[in-house]
């Protein structure tokens, strides 16, 4: 998915990025392959090793009772020759068109996933298992844990606590999972159009695509938006700007877990009186969630676990000029954001620019 056109002008003024950026890149390996191919292809050319580790996750259960399962599933670290991370590759549990009539078997290469309703025992389990141990094996030090043993029925496992109240389950991994690979980069400094192509060459080499729930998410340190002048603009960039931000970037319409900020969070910003820390934790009591076009999490809690703004409606891509074009545009508008002048709402003239009414936007106020 490439972004809207930009005139020439346009295109000249946003090539290049300054801030520390984390990357997230959502591909699709092709039938017959998966993520580990991409992350052993990766370590390969750094002289480097791949790491086996779990990813977090979540989604709804079918259970009655039972809201939301969290799992653990097979994630891959690349590190270089010296140790350094260069990337992790992971599931992104939104990827679902694409597998449609997969015809791989349940539990690819053997791989599981770890299932608990318990986000704190699952913290815990995590703790003590080893993502590297086979199906059948690797809840037992969960078993020994809580007293008992690891009960295997049908190719799945499961323990129980001693009240007979089960603790975690491991199944196969469902058939094609393994295709959705996520490329999670380090925060980048520099050369951002250098780094990422350093990544998706040997993607595109090995036949990954960008598939139909694709996106890009961007991670932007946080500290700085911790004052109520760069927050509110922030909110207003986001929340008043939404339709000319998708338009102007090309935000994919099939992609999943994006939503607008609330309008409680919108009249909450126009507020002159509070403090940064009053401002953030009457933003906590709205009930922010990450699923937002941009997660604004972080920033109000009061222990981030990232301590990260991070921007969720960049399209999918597998060019690295494509992602570091947007990305820059999202970098003027955010250190737009900076600027105590609030940022107003757009005029008519958006609709019909939105990518020249952004720019406009994004170099206005005091020398920004």
């Amino acid at each position: 998915m490439r972004l809207a056109p930009l005139t020439t002008r346009q295109e000249a003024t946003i090539n290049t990025l300054t801030l520390r950026i984390g990357f997230e890149i959502e591909l699709l390996a092709p039938a017959g392959s998966d993520r580990q191919v991409l992350a052993d292809a990766l370590a390969a050319r750094r002289a480097g090793r791949v790491l086996r580790s779990f990813h977090t996750d979540s989604e709804p259960s079918a259970v009655p009772g039972v809201g939301v399962f969290r799992h653990l599933s097979p994630a891959f670290d690349v590190v270089d020759g010296a140790g350094a991370p260069v990337v992790r590759l992971v599931d992104d549990i939104t990827i679902v068109s694409d597998l449609a009539g997969t015809t791989t078997r349940p539990g690819h290469r053997g791989w599981y996933r770890v299932l608990c309703d318990e986000p704190r025992l699952l913290r815990l389990i995590e703790g003590h298992i080893n993502p590297g141990a086979a199906l059948p094996d690797v809840l037992a030090p969960v078993a020994e844990l809580f007293g008992t043993r690891v009960e295997l029925r049908g190719g799945a496992a499961r323990v129980n606590d001693a009240a007979g109240a089960t603790v975690a389950v491991v199944m196969p991994l469902p058939a094609g999972r393994e295709r959705p690979c996520e490329v999670i980069t380090p925060p980048i400094a520099a050369d951002h159009c250098r780094v990422l192509d350093e990544l998706l060459t040997p993607a595109r080499d090995l036949g990954f695509t960008v598939p139909a729930e694709a996106a890009v998410h961007l991670h932007l340190d946080g500290a700085p938006f911790r004052r109520s002048a760069a927050f509110a603009n922030l909110v207003r960039l986001f929340g008043h700007w939404r339709e000319p931000l998708w338009e102007a970037l090309g935000t994919n319409d099939a992609c999943r877990r994006l939503a607008p900020l609330p309008a409680e969070l919108l009249q909450l910003v126009e507020r002159d009186d509070l403090s940064w820390p009053e401002l953030g934790e009457a933003a906590r009591g709205i009930g922010l969630t990450k699923y937002a076009d941009v997660n604004l999490t972080q920033l109000v809690a009061p222990r981030p676990a990232r301590d990260t703004v991070e921007v969720r409606i960049l399209p999918g891509a597998l060019d690295a000029s494509d992602v570091v074009r947007g990305a820059a545009l999202v970098e003027r508008l955010v250190r737009r954001c900076l600027d105590d002048t609030p940022i107003p709402r757009p005029d008519g003239g958006a609709a019909h620019d939105p990518a020249g009414a952004l720019l406009a936007l994004a170099t206005a106020g005091a020398g920004r």
